[in-house]
């Protein structure tokens, strides 16, 4: 896809009558506009697009629609709607009452683009900088930090599931890498063993039976690891991702001998902040806060919170779920003494980090 030219015309005379008589106050997106006028340049997103094909949608348009999708917290067909039919929508947007929008799979590939292009900072680097030459956001301002959950999206399996399930997916993806040599290695009672996904409501109910499952299953287990090790295993099988998820989780859970590991007992098993929750996501770790517990990530915002401003998100990072990030600080290069925020909470005020990209 190309680019069009940048969408730096005014709002369009009939939108403006429209908006004005359903919002005689105005309200925020309006005023967003009127106070700020277009805040993105398709110039800014140019390395994303090619030079020939057909036109793309106005990359600062779409960028402005992540803005209030987020800001409302909307799925794609939702915002997509939004920008069809909603006037105070299309007053921020510039466009003409009639302007039928887009398919709201453009949303999810603008995204994709900006992802793949690490463009992603532009969205909420530009809107700084702008806020700051409008006077909204100061240098050396207060600011705090505090963190939320965000799930990871896998389904929360228990330890039993979650070897079954490891098993089950280092299989699927050998499968994939070196069908010839799975097929050599099978065990006949594999493909019935693993060949759904795993489920709690199929296992034994008795306490000797889940044992007995359990050590069955590190058996499987360990006898892929090992096949998948020796000296005559082919190369992309020994490098493959699952084979190392598969020793991971096998040495989190089991212990013992390799011809006959031994199940470990809740109480030996790693903390829950390094246990691997999912092979499906590596990444994912248990956290509790404040009495939710989840597994997943933690989404730092930081924001200003000085008083007579607006307070601004100025930095967004997400990481693992256990790190805490506590901290509060101002847009200095140099430590600061504690400062009583307006919220009234306590913060230390330290020196700021380089914005990393969400």
């Amino acid at each position: 896809m190309s680019l069009r030219a940048s969408p730096g015309s005014p709002i369009p005379e009939e939108t403006v009558r429209v908006a004005r008589a359903a919002f005689p106050k105005g309200n925020r997106y309006m005023q967003m506009h009127d106070a700020l006028g277009p805040i993105y340049n398709n110039g800014q997103f140019a390395g994303l697009f090619a030079q020939t094909g057909q036109p793309a949608e106005a990359p600062a348009r779409l960028a402005l629609v992540l803005v209030l999708q987020f800001a409302e917290g909307l799925s794609d067909r939702q915002a997509a709607d939004a920008v069809r039919g909603r006037i105070d929508w299309k007053y921020a947007l510039a466009l003409e009452l009639t302007d039928p929008g887009f398919d709201a799979s453009v949303l999810s590939e603008f995204r994709t683009r900006l992802l793949h292009g690490e463009a992603e900072h532009l969205l909420l680097e530009t809107l700084l900088t702008l806020l700051q030459e409008h006077g909204l956001l100061k240098a050396r301002g207060t600011q705090r930090t505090d963190a939320t959950h965000v799930l990871a999206a896998s389904r929360t399996l228990n330890r039993l599931e979650l070897v079954g399930e490891t098993m089950r997916y280092a299989l699927n993806r050998l499968a994939v890498v070196a069908p010839a040599w799975l097929r050599a290695h099978m065990q006949p009672a594999w493909p019935e063993r693993y060949g759904s996904r795993v489920e709690h409501y199929r296992f034994p109910k008795a306490d000797a039976a889940r044992q007995r499952l359990a050590a069955t299953i590190g058996a499987d287990g360990v006898a892929l690891l090992q096949a998948a090790s020796a000296p005559d295993a082919p190369p992309d099988v020994r490098a493959a991702l699952a084979v190392e998820v598969l020793r991971q989780v096998w040495s989190q859970h089991y212990d013992g001998p390799e011809d006959s590991p031994r199940w470990r007992q809740a109480s030996d098993v790693p903390p829950a902040a390094q246990l691997i929750h999912a092979p499906y996501d590596l990444e994912a770790r248990y956290s509790i806060k404040r009495g939710s517990a989840w597994v997943g990530y933690k989404a730092h915002a930081t924001e200003t919170c000085d008083e007579g401003t607006p307070h601004i998100l100025t930095h967004v990072e997400t990481t693992p779920a256990p790190p805490p990030m506590t901290t509060c600080w101002r847009r200095s290069m140099r430590p600061s003494p504690s400062k009583r925020c307006s919220h009234g909470t306590i913060w230390s005020t330290v020196a700021p980090r380089t914005p990393q990209p969400s």
